[in-house]
């Protein structure tokens, strides 16, 4: 009896193990991959050495030569994220972000931008949102945000995504490449080329730098290109490593031209390992719940249900019963041989 009471509790803990174990795997694992509505504020440095860059300083414009510092933060917005409504709401969560370069010798600042956009809680691409702006030079204005703006999806595969430009206001492919292990992590390299596209540059800045540096032009355009290389950790989307060959030039109708930006940036060492770190770190809590736990869970389950079913099926067994009179292990008609012997041998002494 006692054992089949065993039995029922071990067998009872082992369903529950697996009802556990689905629920990690199909619940609680698709829940741990998209971004926390807490997630913290994000911060990236990279480095562009012997860089040739365009600085307006008190009204002046010159191009200069040196080493450049790029530092991007991206932290979210727990007051815009609260009011987003309709398909927005509960999937998607608004970053404000920004960059500021500056020169590594003097500290001066060199360019700057602030944004706000929405992004998905799985996919990390923008989303159309209403309240998207982005300040290049005090004074917000509107833009619409697409692709990939600061990572990639939850899950990344193997094929081109598009990547958002800050500086042609436009998504461009950027195509895989191939896999490479950093900080022992795999990443999926992919690469977004950029030629000769037109820098949204507003009328009136154009003006002053044409003046500047191409006196007598009435009229022109920035033509810019880039080669954008991202490292990604698929399995969290994340950027381990960035790097951007960006080329701009100053073109003026009538054919002049000056090169105004040069500059190779990348990640520093320190910003690739606190990537890498991090992505670690994420990457094993998602597969605690994703792979492990369930593995786990389903195979301690399984073990129990099957000690419980034995158990169960052991104390299911009549065990003998003993009749009155009889010796344990005695069958029923040899005891009966016994007695009638034994009231034999007393009649026969009775009558002696």
């Amino acid at each position: 009896m006692k054992s089949r009471v065993i039995g029922t509790v071990l067998f009872g803990f082992g369903v529950l193990a697996l009802v556990f174990a689905g629920g990690l795997a199909f619940v609680v694992a698709p829940t741990a991959a998209q971004l926390p509505y807490d997630m913290e504020l994000t911060q990236s440095v990279a480095e562009a050495p012997n860089a040739r860059f365009m600085q307006i300083t008190n009204g002046q414009v010159v191009v200069n030569s040196g080493n450049l510092r790029s530092t991007v933060t991206v932290q979210p917005d727990a007051g815009s994220t609260a009011k987003l409504s309709g398909g927005l709401d509960g999937t998607a969560l608004v970053w404000v972000a920004g960059q500021q370069v500056q020169r590594t010798d003097t500290s001066e600042l060199v360019s700057a931008y602030s944004t706000s956009l929405a992004v998905d809680r799985k996919t990390g691409a923008a989303q159309d949102w209403s309240g998207q702006w982005l300040d290049t030079g005090g004074e917000r204005e509107p833009v619409k945000y697409a692709g990939q703006v600061y990572k990639f999806p939850f899950g990344t595969e193997k094929k081109t995504y598009q990547i958002f430009d800050r500086d042609i206001l436009a998504a461009k492919d950027a195509v895989f490449v191939k896999t490479e292990e950093i900080q022992g992590l795999e990443t999926y390299q992919f690469q977004q080329t950029l030629t000769d596209e037109t820098q949204n540059v507003p009328a009136d800045r154009l003006s002053v730098i044409l003046g500047a540096l191409l006196p007598g032009a009435t009229s022109g355009s920035v033509k810019y290109s880039n080669v954008r290389t991202v490292w990604v950790e698929p399995k969290t989307g994340a950027y381990i490593k960035v790097q951007e060959q960006q080329k701009k030039q100053l073109v003026s109708t009538d054919g002049r031209s000056v090169d105004i930006l040069d500059a190779n940036f990348a990640y520093t060492d320190e910003t690739v390992k606190k990537s890498a770190d991090t992505a670690k770190s994420n990457v094993s809590k998602l597969n605690l719940v994703g792979v492990w736990g369930p593995i786990g869970l389903a195979a301690l389950g399984l073990l129990l249900a099957i000690i419980g079913g034995i158990l169960v099926a052991r104390g299911g067994k009549a065990a003998p019963v003993a009749v009155p009179g009889q010796w344990a292990g005695t069958p029923r008609h040899a005891a009966k041989e016994e007695d009638d012997e034994a009231e034999t041998t007393q009649v026969t002494s009775d009558k002696a």
